[in-house]
């Protein structure tokens, strides 16, 4: 997998315009199901709104993308929140738009930017994080010369685990293309005493 960029959690952003009341709502998913499995609960429970558009982009390198104008206008709704969620450089993230008409019309320009704020807001409600591959690393060491590794390791990979038995055995998460110089450095650093093992393949969350 290569590196991406995607929404930590759930987010909202609600503003009206012209009486008509837009939500915006951002969420994480990384398959069709699961951001259609969102959408279905979103409208299930916004089963009374005048529309509930989307657009989403999810899969390996952000291939599968969709949207949805929901009956308002072509091109006026589902392409504008896919545009944003492009423009914010995202993937596995879906973007939920929901309108309770208030009766004036906004014609397809004044469409347009109502469902692009809303999405926008949406995204910018959110926490950021980046998600890049990392290998499962696990490194033994010898009391002795735990204390001065633990920070080098620390600051080089996200710890997942530390076990005292009769030696140290540190398990942690390490981006796939450090791993080499993780190994030689921990080599130098250690005179070669530590054993250092590739154990498994693992996501690494980072917050932007």
């Amino acid at each position: 997998m290569k590196a991406y960029t995607t929404v930590l959690g759930a987010s909202e952003a609600e503003f009206t315009e012209k009486k008509s009341r837009f939500i915006g709502r951002c969420f994480p998913a990384e398959t069709e199901d699961e951001a259609f499995a969102v959408i279905a609960d979103v409208k299930k429970r916004h089963w009374d709104a005048t529309h509930n558009c989307y657009a989403f982009i999810v899969g390996e390198n952000g291939l599968t993308q969709r949207f949805s104008d929901d009956g308002e206008p072509s091109g006026t709704a589902g392409m504008p929140i896919l545009d944003v969620i492009k423009q914010k450089g995202l993937t596995n993230t879906l973007i939920v738009v929901t309108r309770y008409f208030g009766g004036i019309l906004l014609g397809a320009g004044g469409l347009v930017r109502a469902y692009s704020k809303a999405a926008a807001s949406a995204v910018d409600c959110a926490d950021m994080v980046r998600v890049e591959p990392a290998a499962v690393m696990t490194v033994e060491i010898d009391y002795s010369r735990y204390g001065s590794l633990e920070g080098y390791i620390r600051q080089r990979a996200s710890v997942d685990e530390v076990l005292f038995s009769d030696v140290v055995s540190i398990r942690a998460l390490v981006p796939t293309g450090d791993v080499e110089a993780f190994i030689a450095d921990i080599t130098e650093r250690t005179d070669g005493r530590a054993k250092t093992e590739r154990i498994g393949e693992a996501t690494l969350k980072k917050r932007t």
